[in-house]
């Protein structure tokens, strides 16, 4: 009889901690169940909400999203686990801030993103151009480089051959046919000089903001896909499901579409026009 006491006893305390193992288990399915996304204020918090969100909450998750107005935070809150995923940085600044902060960040997929583009309210197109424009331009290095590489393309300036078209500068210029003359300023400030000057290089953040349309640019970014945004994980979670279906709603069709439809004028990363 003692032997069957203790035996029972024995196997009461195997099924409660098996019974708290499976509590634990559910709990954990069920918190992989909530998205908590973070995205800067604008198109990207847009794309979150109009875009992503809708097609997971179709897989049975529950998806937050919390807008910033900076480009620090959202990478911190990332990190100390406020955020399981943000989307607003390109893969340079991404990496960039992940080793000066010591962080453990990952891309999940990179997203269409607004190019930049050339803008005038004198001029109608680039043949136009006359010799001698003043043209904004930003002062910040990354950017800067992005605007030398659609000047190059477009015909108005040539740069050195050997030149790292990530970090392209005003003394990388070799010819300068129109005699441009860069008015440098800070990125957020290039929308007011579409009046001010005869030609102005406007990210396509900064151009939305400004409530100013894409496709009324004199020429558009081809866009490098490192400069193009991706949704970012904290690297362990890289092959949790979570990360794994919001891979999955960006590259379907049904995501698409409506790129297509409500964000006009994003260029698409390599592997979407891969599949087109």
């Amino acid at each position: 009889m003692k032997k069957i006491v203790t035996l029972f006893a024995a196997l009461t305390i195997i099924t409660f901690l098996s019974a708290c193992g499976g509590g634990e288990e559910n709990a954990d399915a069920e918190e992989k169940k909530t998205i908590r996304f973070g995205a800067t204020s604008g198109p990207y918090s847009d794309m979150v909400t109009e875009a992503i969100a809708p097609l997971l909450e179709e897989k049975g998750y529950e998806v937050t999203n919390k807008e910033f107005t900076d480009y620090v935070q959202p990478n911190k809150a990332l990190a100390n686990g406020d955020l399981d995923a943000n989307l607003f940085q390109h893969k340079i600044y991404l990496e960039s801030f992940a080793e000066e902060h010591n962080l453990d960040l990952s891309e999940v997929i990179i997203v269409p993103t607004a190019p930049m583009g050339i803008y005038s309210s004198e001029y109608k197109d680039i043949e136009s151009v006359e010799t001698g424009s003043t043209m904004g331009i930003p002062n910040d290095p990354t950017n800067l480089a992005r605007a030398l590489i659609i000047l190059e393309d477009e015909g108005l300036v040539t740069l050195k051959e050997d030149v790292d078209p990530l970090r392209a500068s005003l003394n990388d210029i070799v010819e300068n046919p129109k005699e441009i003359q860069f008015v440098e300023v800070e990125a957020g400030q290039l929308p007011r000089l579409v009046d001010s000057e005869d030609l102005s290089m406007v990210p396509g953040n900064y151009a939305l903001a400004a409530e100013m349309d894409l496709l009324s640019a004199l020429a558009l970014e081809d866009m490098p896909d490192d400069y193009r945004n991706r949704v970012a994980v904290k690297t362990e979670d890289l092959d949790a499901q979570f990360a794994k279906d919001i891979k999955e709603v960006v590259e379907s069709e049904e995501f698409e579409q409506i790129i297509d439809e409500k964000f006009e004028g994003f260029g698409k990363p390599q592997w979407m026009k891969e599949e087109e």
